[in-house]
């Protein structure tokens, strides 16, 4: 299983700190905010990572991270993203990466509390399909949000008026190898960008996406100067990546499904 990081984007809501740098190499208090979501997939097992990336400081990536070595990875590539095209179309940069392999997808400003190795683990033993990871937040309006009925998902609508719960699809996402074959199916959205969310509903409308329910802080560090300072201030009180603080779910039975443990 291999691991994507995005970390492409113009970070305009966080002007003017980004007019000199990438946003995720912005600070979160001692360490660039890179470093946080690559130890997160570091801790889950993962050992080789791509990150996608683009504009005018791609470089900077490489002349700070290397080849991984610091991280114990055995391997640390590189993509560059050429214009805005949403999530969905920066994944579609990792499909030669990826091999064949499961994969599992994190936004480079998504910062959570605890870890995610047990959601990992659980994937890996998934026949096949996606799964994803739901937050309860305050805003639901504000991201991708997730009906769920039962054990089940059975819609995600993106920036809802009148959400229809309050939990919310962070950005992190693992697929199997079929995700690059929906990438080519999907249609630019209203903005003209190739959505995440597309591709989830795709696996919910095939009956195969599970999910499991975060547990500690999540916080997206990109959204705003005073989020960025939010998460500093989090990472500083409580550290991040310590513990595993996924709740497990139990997933649906079915044929693409793993059996009920």
């Amino acid at each position: 299983m291999k691991g994507i990081i995005l970390a492409g984007g113009l970070g305009t809501r966080l002007s003017p700190l980004t007019k000199i740098t990438n946003k995720h190499l912005l600070p979160l208090y001692d360490k660039p905010m890179i470093f946080y979501p690559i130890q997160t997939l570091v801790n889950a097992g993962i050992e080789d990572i791509l990150i996608v990336t683009g504009g005018n400081n791609a470089g900077d990536f490489l002349r700070l991270l290397g080849n991984g070595k610091e991280f114990g990875l055995k391997g640390l590539q590189y993509a560059y993203q050429e214009c805005e095209g949403g999530i969905a179309e920066a994944l579609s940069l990792a499909e030669h990466f990826a091999e064949g392999e499961r994969i599992i997808v994190m936004l480079g400003d998504n910062i959570i509390e605890g870890a995610i190795a047990g959601a990992v683990k659980d994937f890996r033993r998934q026949k096949g399909g996606a799964k994803i990871l739901l937050k309860e937040v305050d805003n639901p309006q504000d991201y991708g949000v997730a009906e769920i009925k039962g054990n089940r998902v059975v819609h995600i609508v993106e920036k809802p008026k009148d959400p229809v719960s309050n939990y919310a699809v962070i950005g992190i996402y693992m697929y199997d190898n079929t995700v690059f074959d929906i990438v080519r199916t999907l249609k630019p959205s209203g903005r003209g960008e190739l959505e995440i969310t597309d591709v989830n509903n795709v696996y919910i409308e095939r009956g195969r996406m599970t999910y499991d329910i975060l547990k500690g802080w999540w916080a997206d560090a990109g959204a705003s100067i005073d989020r960025l300072l939010k998460v500093n201030m989090l990472v500083y009180e409580s550290g991040a990546n310590k513990t595993d603080l996924v709740q497990k779910r139990k997933n649906p039975a079915s044929k693409h499904t793993p059996a009920r443990r």
